[in-house]
């Protein structure tokens, strides 16, 4: 059996969540949608659960995270090329999310972050393996 990470994050309008990462180029697994949820496809066997925040509370006894104010998770996701990083940046821009720290270029690896609507922290970069500095 193929491993496959399933991320939950809760949100407040699982409509307008929906058409963010829509515009952002995602697509979502209609096996499982519904009302309360959907399945972000982030990769082959990487997704993030879309949850409304009552049927997230199902799944836990402790309190949904207020992102205002708390980290709960960075979400970094790599694309194929530098370009693309800036591409997704202005695709976030236009569609309601924001830019949440400088950008950084480290030569090897570009990366910027974003919060979408949910104020979840989110990093896309681009990194060549092959230019890494060994560690000393």
């Amino acid at each position: 059996m193929e491993t496959k990470i399933f991320l939950n994050l809760a949100v407040k309008d699982l409509n307008k969540s929906i058409a963010f990462f829509t515009q952002l180029g995602f697509s979502f697994n209609p096996k499982f949608t519904n009302e309360k949820g959907t399945c972000l496809v982030i990769g082959k066997n990487i997704n993030a659960m879309l949850l409304t925040e009552e049927f997230y509370q199902t799944f836990t006894n402790k309190q949904i995270c207020n992102t205002a104010t708390t980290s709960e998770v960075i979400i970094s996701v790599s694309l194929e090329a530098r370009d693309k990083v800036d591409e997704m940046m202005e695709k976030v821009i236009k569609a309601g999310g924001s830019e949440y720290m400088k950008t950084q270029d480290y030569g090897w690896m570009y990366h910027r972050t974003f919060l979408d609507l949910d104020g979840h922290h989110w990093e896309v970069f681009y990194m060549n393996e092959s230019e890494i500095p060994e560690m000393s």
